[in-house]
């Protein structure tokens, strides 16, 4: 009997693989290469590009300069680039603008005085972070949203 059972529960997690399997969707197809792209995907990805430099002549050279940077780094480089991005992104507005004021202090500082910069942080009470951002605050571009 219990080995009857056994070949049931067995059978059943097969039954329940193998639906699973079935229900899920397949991986979706790599994009091919910018040059395989027809002219409507290629408009469909430069678009908000094209709509930000037109509305934003002030802005120009600084999206040239960014674009003339992420060329001349290298693949490892445009790697870390991305995740830091990604993390970014997930950040609370609070997290962000905390994100900006070290970022914009710590450009200025030696590798060791970064070191000691962020023990220091760590350290820090939010009341003592508060303190140092109003500081440390970077300046704010003009037509920058908040992000």
């Amino acid at each position: 009997m219990t080995s009857r059972i056994a070949r049931l529960f067995v059978l059943g997690l097969l039954a329940f693989a193998s639906a699973e399997a079935f229900t899920q969707s397949p991986p979706p197809a790599p994009l091919p290469a910018w040059e395989k792209l027809t002219p409507q995907q290629r408009e469909a990805l430069i678009a908000p590009l094209r709509d930000r430099w037109n509305r934003e002549p002030e802005d120009r050279p600084r999206m040239m300069e960014r674009a003339q940077r992420w060329q001349a780094l290298s693949p490892e480089q445009r790697a870390q680039a991305r995740h830091g991005m990604k993390r970014f992104e997930g950040m609370s507005p609070e997290q962000r603008r905390q994100a900006r004021a070290l970022y914009g202090r710590m450009k200025e500082l030696t590798p060791e005085q970064r070191a000691a910069l962020r023990d220091q942080w760590k350290k820090m009470t939010p009341e003592q972070r508060e303190a140092w951002m109003q500081e440390n605050a970077p300046r704010r571009h003009p037509s920058r949203e908040e992000r």
